[in-house]
């Protein structure tokens, strides 16, 4: 029988659900308060939360859909990072905030991005791309390089041309003298 503070946490948890472009699943065994925190301030600028869940309330949040696909995932204890902006960048601070701890039993569990299931390598893999910015920065680098040659080769000739002319000149001018 559902009471009032279950009730609320499933609303906030669909909440947090549709606003999220993704999350990062994780087992949260071991972690002291202030490694949590300390977590928790590094995804804040990127606008991540990270929530110790129940699964069974965060399979009723998810939807029957979600949370059949999910099922190998919420299984034990779960947190889940979810990134509401930057999925890469929430991965990447959560991958490397477990490389950093060290603590062998707080692990990927594996996510979700755009409701696709990804397993831990594929997420291990997600966080290793380079941010948002810099892949849109080598896009429009790449789109402008052509033009640049371009640019840069009819300069060259237009260059070419005018040396010439001013050789021809100088050479007659010379032969005038």
């Amino acid at each position: 029988m559902p009471n009032a503070k279950k009730e609320l946490m499933v609303s906030e948890l669909k909440a947090l659900i549709t606003e999220s472009k993704g999350a990062v699943l994780t087992d949260y065994r071991g972690l002291t308060v202030a490694e949590v925190t300390s977590l928790r301030r590094k995804l804040r600028p990127l606008g991540a939360e990270y929530h110790v869940v129940k699964n069974t309330l965060f399979r009723i949040a998810a939807g029957e859909e979600v949370s059949n696909t999910m099922g190998d995932l919420l299984t034990g204890p779960t947190a889940i990072v979810f990134a509401k902006q930057d999925v890469v960048a929430s991965t990447k601070v959560m991958v490397d905030f477990l490389r950093e701890l060290r603590k062998p039993e707080i692990t990927l569990k594996g996510g979700w991005i755009d409701g696709k299931l990804y397993n831990v390598d594929q997420m291990t893999s997600i966080s290793k791309l380079p941010a948002k910015e810099v892949i849109i920065g080598q896009l429009i680098g790449s789109l402008n390089a052509p033009a640049s040659n371009f640019v840069g080769t009819l300069n060259n000739i237009i260059g070419d041309f005018v040396r010439t002319v001013q050789a021809i000149a100088d050479k007659r001018s010379e032969q005038a003298a």
